[in-house]
């Protein structure tokens, strides 16, 4: 069941690059980075994932990033999504996020599955709300 909304991120991309096209089938790397709240407090979150091009037009991705909050607290994260290209040229994203911690404030997260919704434009802005999955 999907649970309490835990999340929301806005940033930018900060880098794309192809790194293969092996068999007509393109995966590319992208790396963002966003500010937002995390169970409530301020984060700085960066991550990068790779995506892979499907037969369909559809994108399959997995990525990794870290969330820092302004005292010194980190979250490691880790998503698996699949994407479609939308109007504007970027892409809508909805998967799976997995956390890990040892930020006392955070501790909850260890062990937690949460789902996301994040959509990037072709400008490059980029926008997430995560929610805890139950």
């Amino acid at each position: 069941m999907l649970g309490e909304q835990i999340g929301t991120l806005s940033g930018e991309m900060t880098g794309i690059r192809v790194l293969s096209t092996g068999g007509g089938h393109a995966v590319t790397e992208a790396s963002f980075q966003a500010t937002g709240k995390l169970l409530g407090a301020d984060i700085k979150d960066m991550g990068t994932y790779e995506s892979a091009l499907q037969a369909d037009g559809s994108l399959f991705g997995e990525g990794q990033g870290i969330s820092m909050t302004e005292d010194g607290q980190t979250i490691t994260w880790h998503g698996t999504g699949v994407g479609r290209f939308n109007e504007s040229g970027g892409v809508d994203w909805r998967g799976a996020v997995f956390y890990e911690t040892t930020a006392a404030d955070f501790i909850r997260l260890n062990g937690t599955a949460a789902v996301f919704e994040f959509d990037t434009e072709g400008s490059g802005k980029v926008r997430g709300a995560i929610y805890e999955w139950k």
